[in-house]
């Protein structure tokens, strides 16, 4: 299929009342499980990059974008591709000249002030380049903070946080935490409600890994549009790869277990796919 924008798949989501799923891709094989677990499931999915993620891969963007874009246009459901939680601006730069068509600029690390003035900047860069630009709100400590359990996003605060700064997307701090590994997060609904209403643009929920399927439908009931899953496919891969490796010690070729870790990224992709792609 062609490749489509991540602006296109938030907002037919967000008009369907039904969430769009947002998988992040380390390695070629993640892409492709994501994307056959999309198709199995046909629903439209989003494949993000992380900073971190460039720099796993020297610091270079364009091949694991390159390769990204490849599956995402020889998928049979729809497909966009997303730089996540860019700090770097030339980074968030080098998006455009890749081909992507969204990215989050992550300058929560920074005050309200220096957030809003940052995001504003990037927002209005993204803007002129055809970009559609998500941002958070609050402050994030490593892979905690903002959606660490105790911290909420202020319904008002995210109000103007958008108006201030003209971004396209807002993730928001709800109960849910980065880089959990066990499925027991507890969400913060009437929250959601609340924000959905006091927002104009469409909520992003980051750490969704930590999520229970039911928590997750709730969510996208109450209004969250873009959930962003990562965690639970790197337990998936490593599992499949470690199970596969201690059951033959022999096994040199790495096809023999980084096929079956992509079967299983595949089957968790395409189970989140379902729950959050068919929630209404």
């Amino acid at each position: 299929m062609p490749l489509a924008t991540t602006s296109e798949l938030v907002q037919q989501a967000r008009e369907q009342g039904r969430g769009v799923p947002a998988f992040n891709v380390i390695t070629l094989e993640h892409a492709e499980g994501i994307v056959r677990g999309a198709e199995q499931a046909g629903v439209a999915v989003i494949l993000q990059i992380s900073e971190n993620a460039v720099k796993f891969h020297g610091g270079r963007l364009s091949p694991i974008a390159a390769a990204s874009l490849a599956v995402a246009r020889d998928a049979a459901v729809d497909v966009s591709v997303h730089l996540d939680h860019v700090e770097d601006v030339e980074l968030l730069h080098q998006a455009a000249r890749d081909g992507l068509s969204s990215a989050m600029f992550d300058a929560s690390v920074l005050d309200y002030a220096d957030n809003v003035a940052a995001t504003r900047s990037a927002a209005d860069w993204a803007h002129g380049a055809g970009i559609f630009l998500e941002a958070e709100l609050g402050k994030v400590g490593g892979k905690d903070g903002a959606h660490a359990p105790g911290v909420r996003t202020d319904p008002d605060e995210a109000r103007a946080f958008v108006g201030d700064t003209g971004v396209d997307a807002l993730a928001v701090a709800v109960g849910s935490s980065h880089a959990m590994t066990d499925r027991t997060a507890l969400l913060d609904v009437d929250l959601i409600h609340r924000l959905a209403a006091a927002v104009p643009v469409p909520l992003v929920l980051h750490g969704s890994s930590g999520v229970p399927d039911d928590q997750l439908r709730a969510a996208v009931r109450a209004g969250m549009v873009k959930i962003n899953i990562g965690t639970i496919l790197n337990v998936a891969f490593t599992s499949a790869v470690r199970a596969r490796l201690r059951a033959d010690d022999r096994v040199v070729d790495p096809r023999r277990y980084l096929g079956v870790a992509r079967d299983e990224v595949a089957a968790v992709a395409g189970r989140l796919a379902t729950v959050v792609g068919g929630a209404r």
